[in-house]
């Protein structure tokens, strides 16, 4: 008898100490399955799901929990626990099922590989199965981020409870329902199709696969599966693109107006991915910004227009917010910042400047004191050169 053993290991990295930790027992999903005939005579697959238990140890241990199933997994060539070395419990996500991924069971009937799915062998709610690592599938990257042009590795590794086997692995990637080959290899024939897995690593169980360049394309579904007959096993990877998008003032770090005078303000977050963004701006007191406690909150400005979604021709999107700047004086020396967040980044991005705002009156002076020098100074010329030719008469 076989079942499945997934398992989601999302490790950590530690720094200072070795990271050392064996499980001992693990709580698990066990979704046990009900075959039957419906009304019109078709086969239908009911799924049950019941609390179970993966315990390590040897024939002869008591339960840990004698209320459940118990999975007990005894030493064999394979040790599933070299597998979570360095990772808590809480960690890890366990899940049984009948069909894929492997423990063996041993058993004086039928061959594993002529197991029967209308007759399942039932287990009962505190039975304690004495099972060994027959086939273990690990990944390290079950959700991959990346951004356009990274050259990216998928990782998938697995291994048998004997030497030698004969295997074949294969990589698909799924994109809206459809399936494209992408990798195939059998130990065989010693016959490849496709690229991105190194030949020299399938041997030791290494059948990760690795995207030279990563694009919009890219982003999807990827499998990775091993036939070791009669077990075949796989597990899906989902690769998400997420492009930052790169933000820009039509201002520069300092904007200086007349009072009364209006300017149009712009803040662009360009060729980002996926398509949602959120661009706000506000306005705040700088001198009062880095105060701890009791600062005030920025104001945010309601008066902020949003151009339609821009398609590049890379596929990613650009967006503009932008609002009028009315100049006041009460306003002068206020910062103005535009914030943008997407999900490709961990902290909003921000763009500021500051406001100076210059009362009328001033510059009206100088346009007068002009004017006046511009007047006055031929006049006087005028009246030089009169009076000297009046002193040349005399």
């Amino acid at each position: 008898m076989y079942f499945i053993l997934k398992i989601l290991s999302f490790l950590y990295l530690c720094a200072g100490v070795q990271c050392v930790h064996q499980v001992s027992w693990l709580p698990c999903q066990f979704s046990d399955e009900h075959v039957f005939k419906n009304e019109e005579g078709h086969t239908e697959t009911q799924l049950i799901h019941r609390e179970a238990l993966l315990q390590f140890g040897q024939i002869g241990d008591a339960a840990v929990n004698p209320h459940g199933i118990t999975f007990l997994i005894t030493v064999s060539k394979l040790d599933l626990r070299q597998y979570l070395e360095g990772v808590e419990a809480e960690q890890l996500e366990c899940e049984l099922r009948r069909i894929t991924g492997f423990l063996r069971h041993p058993s004086d009937t039928a061959a594993p590989g002529q197991q029967d799915y209308n007759s399942w062998t039932p287990i009962g709610d505190r039975e304690m199965l004495v099972t060994t690592t027959a086939m273990v599938m690990k990944t390290l990257t079950p959700s991959v981020r990346a951004g356009l042009g990274f050259k990216q590795k998928l990782h998938c590794q697995f291994a048998v409870d004997h030497h030698g086997p004969n295997f074949d692995v294969d990589w698909l990637l799924q994109q809206r329902g459809e399936r494209t080959s992408l990798f195939s290899h059998s130990s065989r024939s010693l016959q490849s199709k496709g690229s991105g897995v190194l030949h020299r690593s399938l041997a030791d169980g290494d059948a990760s696969y690795t995207l030279p360049f990563t694009k919009l394309s890219s982003e999807g579904t990827y499998i990775c599966s091993v036939s070791v007959l009669p077990l075949l096993v796989s597990m899906d990877i989902v690769l998400q693109i997420e492009e930052a998008p790169k933000v820009s003032l039509n201002v520069g770090p300092t904007l200086t107006l007349l009072e009364g005078g209006d300017q149009r303000v712009a803040c662009e977050a360009d060729r980002y991915y996926p398509l949602d963004v959120e661009i706000e701006w506000y306005m705040q007191d700088p001198a009062v910004a880095g105060q701890r406690v009791g600062a005030p909150l920025p104001e945010k400005l309601q008066n902020v227009l949003l151009s339609s979604h821009k398609h590049n021709d890379d596929k990613t999107y650009s967006l503009t917010a932008f609002f009028y700047l009315r100049a006041a004086l009460k306003h002068s020396g206020r910062e103005f910042t535009c914030r943008v967040s997407h999900k490709s980044l961990r902290v909003p991005i921000k763009k500021s400047f500051i406001l100076t705002v210059e009362e009328p009156t001033g510059w009206m002076f100088y346009i007068v004191i002009s004017l006046l020098l511009t007047l006055c100074v031929p006049c006087y010329l005028y009246l030089a050169r009169r009076k000297a030719r009046q002193n040349q008469l005399y």
